[in-house]
């Protein structure tokens, strides 16, 4: 187990090595100059060509490339052309934000796509729960996520009243001391309340609009892998040595079950951490998503490059979470 984990860990610096030089070619190739988003719209060429002396961008792409691996292997990810703050406090900023979405949204999701995914596996011949079990899932793959945030907000904002529309928090409601950048956590940990129910309630509306198009596919998944487990002599043997429904389902079928469940829940895991950028535009929401869409737009290389390794670096770490869960559902999985 040690040695399988060592040689995680040395993948990691080789798949960060390999994202970083592909990113960082690709975005110095592509026909964009940052010293003129520095300079700014109305400098002279030669404010222009000073600034990219200054930022070394005169030099050869390859001692370019030298330099900045250099500057990464110091841990050092650089300073925003756009915001003008070392790269890692932009992160540290924006990630929390996004990553407290993205686990409640896959909190959501697993829930309620497992929970319909059994209902309507082992209720299978009974059309009136299947049916509409079904109709939900596959309206929850069909609809677009940008009509349903827009309906969302206009239904339970601007009709009923009752859910915050855009931002992280209430701008009457000071954010909670800054712990880990989670404000459910972070309010948790400090007693403050009155953060942790707005923090929460401006959550409600994203986090149902991207778990929509999720818990549908969960649903089906869950179900399809449900109906062949139950069809196994195990199962049945189970069922006729007199168990307990709950027991035969959840113990013996469910669990069996789900080992193709997480390595999909891994996947859109990671899915939902590279594609938050359009519910948080719709939500102002202030995630990584927005952050990286301004760095693009503004040619903002740096904060590129690091926001591509810190999500590079999730997934890794996140199929790491997933094999180390195969071990935890399935106790004769074992890594040499």
């Amino acid at each position: 187990m040690i040695s399988y984990l060592i040689q995680r860990l040395v993948s990691f610096v080789f798949v960060l090595g390999g994202a970083a030089t592909i990113v960082f070619f690709i975005m110095h190739v592509a026909p964009a100059d940052p010293a003129r988003v520095v300079a700014g719209l109305r400098a002279t060429p030669a404010q222009v060509e000073k600034v990219r002396e200054e930022m070394g961008l005169n030099d050869p792409l390859i001692v370019q490339y030298g330099r900045y691996v250099r500057q990464i292997l110091r841990g050092d990810l650089g300073t925003s052309i756009r915001t003008n703050r070392p790269i890692i406090k932009d992160l540290a900023l924006y990630f929390p934000a996004t990553l407290e979405l993205v686990v409640l949204t896959t909190i959501t999701f697993l829930t309620l796509g497992i929970g319909l995914g059994v209902l309507t596996a082992v209720y299978v011949e009974k059309r009136w729960i299947t049916f509409p079990a079904k109709l939900l899932a596959i309206a929850g793959m069909g609809v677009p996520i940008f009509w349903l945030g827009l309906l969302a907000q206009v239904v339970f904002y601007s009709e009923l009243g009752i859910l915050p529309a855009v931002g992280r928090i209430a701008k009457s409601v000071p954010a909670p001391q800054h712990i880990t950048g989670l404000f459910l956590l972070d309010s948790l940990i400090t007693g403050n309340l009155a953060a942790f129910s707005s923090a929460f309630l401006h959550l409600i509306l994203p986090t149902m609009t991207l778990a929509s198009n999720r818990f549908g596919v969960t649903a089906r998944f869950v179900r399809e892998q449900m109906l062949n487990v139950l069809k196994t002599d195990y199962v049945r043997t189970a069922w006729s040595k007199g168990l307990k429904s709950r027991i035969v389902v959840f113990r013996h079928a469910l669990r069996n079950a789900l080992i193709p469940v997480v390595t999909m829940t891994g996947l859109q895991f990671g899915w939902l951490l590279g594609g938050t950028l359009l519910v948080e535009s719709i939500f102002s929401y202030p995630g990584l998503g927005g952050y990286a869409f301004d760095a693009i737009a503004a040619f903002d290389f740096p904060a590129v490059i690091g926001t591509t390794l810190l999500l590079t670096l999730c997934f890794s770490v996140n199929n790491l979470l997933v094999d180390l869960t195969y071990m935890v559902i399935d106790p004769r999985i074992v890594y040499d």
